[in-house]
């Protein structure tokens, strides 16, 4: 299957007060065409930046891309300069954020908003990005598209405010879209039809799809394969199956004892299991490996050294020393 995002050694990291604050340290990552690639972590563990990272929207200061790769369909997007880097937001790759109502102009009305896009990438002229707009609009499921392009971002619900930015962010069909927590504010229901829109629309216009959520059911719904992230780096990678069936890291199986439900046979409801202690400060970490604090499988070694990903069966890689020579 053809990789459409390749990701090496991306390093960003954000000068504070405190010291170097290493958010992305040293991700490697690839997304297949046509396909959704979940990231999934806890809130600080650096999912949101590892999103920026990759559009090159990193604010500097204090932040800054300090090495690594990013290539979309082959070509070297770190390398670009930012008149190139433009052109190719929008165009080969979009971002749904987290909060639409801080995405979204307030001041335009949200036909002017779909259409900028077009007509920026497209080369449409007004009348035809307006037209375009109220068919995007039709596509992510608002009804009565052509009143609604006329309305302004705080005339909407949630819920359709974050279909406007599926629309924007698949205005030109990219190659690629980030969804950043794109269910997050919104009640269960709309999250169900919001993970079937973005399921819909990608099968439609082939796009690939990284979502990032701290949320394991919308992974375990919405994604064919899935890393999972914490303080800053990718621990465990994995077809989405395999991760819920077989988790190898301490941190996965952690994530997964604490998914609510009934367990074991008796239909009777379990206690939830907890993950000891705290995310480590990310401008203070000591040597080794960085769950070696929370983790109920220690060795000497996890004090010592860092682990390194390593393939543990075909498509599933794992950083932990549990897996490796080294006990």
């Amino acid at each position: 299957m053809n990789t459409v995002l390749e990701i090496t050694d991306l390093r960003t990291h954000f000068n504070t007060e405190k010291g170097i604050v290493r958010a992305v340290d040293g991700v490697d990552l690839k997304a297949a065409s046509g396909q959704t690639l979940g990231v999934v972590g806890e809130s600080g563990c650096g999912k949101t930046v590892l999103a920026l990272s990759i559009m090159r929207l990193v604010p500097s200061p204090p932040g800054r891309v300090v090495g690594g790769s990013v290539l979309l369909n082959g070509r070297e997007l770190l390398g670009l300069s930012p008149e190139e880097m433009r052109h190719v937001r929008g165009r080969d790759i979009s971002m749904i954020f987290q909060e639409p109502m801080t995405s979204l102009n307030p001041v335009f009305r949200i036909g002017e908003q779909i259409g900028e896009v077009m007509r920026l990438h497209q080369s449409l002229d007004r009348r035809e990005a307006a037209a375009s707009s109220v068919e995007m609009l039709r596509k992510v499921g608002i009804p009565s598209p052509e009143t609604r392009v006329k309305d302004y971002p705080h005339q909407l619900s949630g819920g359709m405010r974050q279909r406007v930015m599926i629309a924007i962010a698949l205005a030109c069909r990219p190659r690629l879209m980030l969804a950043d927590e794109p269910t997050t504010a919104l009640d269960v229901t709309i999250q169900a039809q919001m993970l079937d829109l973005i399921g819909r629309l990608q099968s439609e216009t082939g796009t690939s799809v990284i979502l990032i959520t701290h949320d394991l059911g919308v992974i375990a719904e919405a994604t064919r394969d899935v890393a999972v992230m914490y303080a800053g780096q990718i621990v465990e990678s994995s077809p989405t199956r395999e991760l819920f069936s077989a988790p190898l890291h301490p941190y996965t199986v952690g994530l997964m004892g604490s998914i609510p439900g009934l367990r074991g046979s008796t239909g009777r409801n379990e206690m939830l299991s907890v993950i000891p202690g705290t995310v480590p400060s990310l401008w203070n970490l000591s040597a080794g490996c960085r769950f070696k604090d929370r983790c109920p499988d220690l060795f000497s070694i996890c004090r010592e050294k860092e682990p390194v990903m390593q393939e543990h069966s075909p498509g599933h890689s794992v950083r932990c020393w549990k897996y490796g020579d080294c006990r």
